[in-house]
């Protein structure tokens, strides 16, 4: 927000603030008795994905930048594994998850470029 660095021009950056607002959006839909489970948990994975790009830019060694993409890519599959017991659930019956779907598969997609 007020500093001007590098990885802010980087899409993956832009794509996974995205992906934080659609899965926050979609945590709203969610029942509020998964407050402290699901919906804590997804919001988290998703701020983790995004933090992890920035937090990336500050490290020196190329692995260790390498490990944060890793990291973010973790979490964007751990938010799907978690939307695969939402649908189970049936709380996603009635919420369109078009666009969280297509940031998610973007987010995946840029990071194992990124990571490759």
């Amino acid at each position: 927000m007020f500093l001007q660095l590098n990885h802010q021009k980087l899409q993956i950056y832009s794509v996974s603030r995205q992906f934080v607002l659609e899965c926050y959006k979609l945590t709203k839909s969610l029942p509020s008795d998964e407050k402290f489970g699901m919906i804590s948990q997804i919001r988290r994975a998703a701020l983790s994905v995004h933090l992890n790009i920035a937090e990336r830019a500050s490290r020196k060694s190329e692995a260790e930048r390498k490990r944060y993409f890793e990291i973010s890519r973790g979490s964007v599959v751990e938010i799907d594994a978690a939307l695969d017991v939402a649908n189970d659930l049936e709380y996603l019956s009635v919420i369109d998850t078009t666009k969280l779907g297509e940031t998610m598969i973007s987010c995946f997609k840029l990071l194992t470029g990124l990571i490759k």
